[in-house]
């Protein structure tokens, strides 16, 4: 059987099986970025678990997450209009693939 996961430092789906440890990361790169905020966040005060988005990151997410909302209205709208089956499904997999696009941190 198969876990599904998230990457830690970018939110990306990982799929891991079951044999092994866990992965943490879906890349190197992914893993070696959060080595390097580990070791950037030492003796800061700020906590070890933080996440430090840049603000382009943040603007990004921001927008990621706005094109979800758009899209769930989306839906509610066709919802209210008594939209057909096959319009509501094409929503829905375009609310679906802009939310799970918007999860990432980065």
């Amino acid at each position: 059987m198969l876990r599904r996961l998230s990457c830690l430092w970018c939110g990306r789906e990982i799929i891991d099986s079951e044999a092994g440890r866990r992965r943490r990361y879906c890349r190197q790169s992914c893993r070696q970025r959060a080595y390097e905020n580990r070791n950037s966040l030492k003796g800061t005060g700020i906590p070890a678990d933080s996440v430090v988005l840049s603000a382009q990151e943040a603007a990004d997410l921001a927008d990621r997450w706005f094109a979800a909302r758009c899209a769930a209205e989306d839906v509610a709208t066709a919802i209210g209009e008594g939209a057909d089956t096959d319009e509501l499904t094409m929503l829905s997999k375009t609310l679906l693939e802009l939310t799970r696009e918007a999860e990432r941190l980065r």
